[in-house]
């Protein structure tokens, strides 16, 4: 039997948060003979009541209290931290916004099968998630089309196994190997990339990293403060806020990743987040000439 220790984290979207819970919990109810499942919730200072909701209706949730500063690889490492005081078999990176299906467990199964008998060991196994809404692929993993460039596609479930490079952890299974070898989500994050560097490092260590061939969740694709087009509208001190905060563009985090994986690119993406800054118009332009 499995033990899972599902990881999330959470600030004030109390409705999302209580219907991802409710998907995980469909799910292991459908499969709960073949796994035992304990889940980590950081409340990183909710104001919304997220944490006497679930409290409410998953008694048996683990809650943990973040002082509000934690962001999503904070709030992720804490809960990953305080489950490593119990030994589990997996680990499930889980996007409190994001509504697993029945049959998450059933194909982690399979995954783990194809895993052990494709690359004789286990891995990171990631999860593909839709727009509930359009039914278009929002998340999952992706390959680099050009590394210098930094351009790559995401993955589209095909019935196969695919092997990825970037892996999103709104759905991320985690073997306990892996955390032995290479940790758990670097420090160097705030925010965001923490995932794409997970998966980087796993590939680096000849770690397998898959997607699941078919989707198995529900999550809207984040857009809001992405748009580049937006920052003319902005102060000039707004937009070097944008630029540095760990919601907006994340430029430190960014530029760790770059200069951990890409150094070559360092130099580019640095002065690429500048002018981005200063001139946003021309940017958006070049950004689409050049693509």
């Amino acid at each position: 039997m499995n033990k899972i220790a599902v990881l999330l984290t959470c600030h004030n979207r109390k409705d999302k948060t209580l219907s991802c819970l409710n998907s995980l919990y469909r799910a292991y109810q459908r499969n709960n003979n073949q796994l035992e499942m304990v889940v980590y919730l950081t409340d990183d200072g909710s104001t919304d009541g997220t944490s006497e909701a679930v409290s409410e209706f998953y008694p048996e949730v683990n809650i943990l209290v973040g002082n509000g500063n934690l962001y999503w690889a904070g709030g992720m490492r804490n809960s990953w931290n305080e489950s490593l005081k119990i030994d589990f078999n997996w680990y499930l990176l889980l996007n409190d916004d994001t509504d697993v299906f029945e049959d998450l467990f059933i194909e982690l199964e399979y995954a783990i099968e194809y895993c052990s008998k494709v690359f004789l060991k286990k891995g990171i196994i990631i999860g593909t998630t839709q727009d509930e809404s359009t039914q278009q692929i929002t998340y999952g993993g992706s390959v680099y089309i050009n590394k210098f460039k930094g351009t790559f596609k995401i993955l589209i479930p095909n019935s196969k196994y695919q092997k990825c490079e970037l892996g999103n952890a709104n759905i991320m299974f985690v073997y306990k190997d892996v955390v032995k070898q290479i940790g758990i989500l670097s420090t160097d994050y705030v925010h965001g990339v923490a995932d794409y560097d997970y998966t980087l490092s796993a590939i680096k260590n000849n770690i397998p990293v898959i997607i699941m061939p078919k989707f198995v969740g529900f999550c809207s694709q984040h857009l809001l403060g992405k748009n580049e087009t937006l920052l003319s509208k902005k102060t000039i001190k707004d937009r070097i806020k944008y630029l540095n905060s760990p919601t907006g563009l994340a430029f430190i985090d960014t530029l760790h990743f770059q200069k951990k994986f890409f150094p070559l690119r360092f130099l580019f993406v640095f002065f690429a987040g500048y002018f981005k800054v200063f001139f946003p118009r021309f940017y958006v332009f070049l950004h689409f000439k050049l693509r």
